[in-house]
């Protein structure tokens, strides 16, 4: 989520915002540190710390704070899930509530020009007068502060905006379309490639962007190492020119093809024809989509193709594994 452009959008629009971050966690809990909401004062909100009763109590707290006229100073406070919300994960959740009005506009406007450029890192601290203060930093700088206790006034870093993973999707058709719309909520910054201009719709997810190349495989020359190759394409021999492209560059942490059992054999017995070796071969993943997944629909393919892709982003390390507090909404 970007948390500073929807907090200028909602000052814009409402006068007024609230952000809620999760500053600690001990034991298990819904979500971890660094989940953040935004919410407005007609009751709407982005973003989550969890759902369940965590997140309703907070906004609860959080709508009346807004309705009042009164300046409102930074807000920490330590939930006991267990004790005080019968939650069953048991663990210790400490939240930070702050409320921004027209005042904030140019730091905010700072923030969430930082935002854009992709994800930073603050260094924030609870100032005399009751409010956050942030500072960017990147690098030594970031490592080297000591981040203490937030509540008490002692510095604590920040980060922002997601890491995305990069996908080369070549193909515009039902299924590549119905892929981008599964895609779009999802941390990844997808490269759109297909020979055909007209194939593209005429909006497209933030996350991704589309390439018109009358040649598409040679876009994987130019793709960044790590990323996740998915190809699709209108025709078998563009895509079994795509799929040896990208494994003979032995640099992509996957290289899925669209198609069935016979469609991957008669792959295999093409790249061995060009001297691609089994090592190789034996790399691609093909079909794309997990296993127990059988509907052929595009957005069946298409949720089936996302799962595979955050399988294959939490093996990356990308993202830390859940704890035993579950998943957002239950505890």
């Amino acid at each position: 989520m970007a948390v500073f452009a929807r907090i200028a959008e909602t000052i814009a629009q409402h006068g007024r915002a609230a952000l809620v971050s999760v500053v600690r966690v001990a034991g298990s809990s819904p979500r971890e540190a660094g989940a953040r909401l935004v919410a407005r004062p007609d009751g709407g909100f982005w973003g989550s710390i969890g759902g369940g009763r965590l997140e309703y109590e907070v906004l609860a707290e959080t709508t009346a704070t807004l309705a009042s006229p009164e300046a409102a100073q930074a807000r920490f406070r330590t939930w006991t899930l267990g004790p005080d919300l019968a939650q069953c994960c048991g663990g210790v959740v400490t939240t930070l509530t702050e409320i921004f009005d027209r005042a904030d506009q140019e730091a905010i406007a700072a923030l969430a020009a930082a935002e854009r450029g992709g994800p930073f890192t603050t260094i924030a601290q609870l100032g005399e007068d009751g409010r956050i203060r942030r500072e960017i930093v990147s690098g030594p700088a970031a490592v080297a502060i000591r981040t203490g206790r937030p509540e008490a006034g002692e510095p604590f870093l920040e980060a922002f905006g997601d890491e995305l993973t990069p996908v080369l999707l070549f193909g515009a058709g039902h299924v590549g379309r119905a892929l981008v719309l599964a895609l779009a909520p999802l941390p990844f910054a997808v490269r759109w490639i297909d020979s055909r201009a007209e194939a593209f719709p005429s909006h497209l997810p933030a996350n991704a962007v589309a390439v018109h190349s009358e040649t598409p495989e040679r876009e994987v020359d130019a793709a960044s190492a790590g990323a996740l190759v998915l190809v699709m394409t209108h025709a078998h021999a563009l895509d079994y020119a795509v799929a040896t492209r990208a494994l003979q560059r032995e640099k992509f942490d996957l290289v899925g093809m669209i198609g069935s059992a016979t469609k991957r054999a008669r792959f295999a017995s093409q790249a061995r024809a060009l001297g691609l070796s089994e090592e190789a071969i034996a790399r691609l993943v093909c079909p794309i989509g997990l296993p127990e997944i059988g509907g052929k629909t595009p957005a069946v393919i298409a949720a089936s193709v996302a799962a595979q892709l955050l399988v294959a982003r939490e093996k990356l390390g990308a993202v830390p594994r859940r704890s035993a507090g579950g998943r957002a909404g239950q505890g």
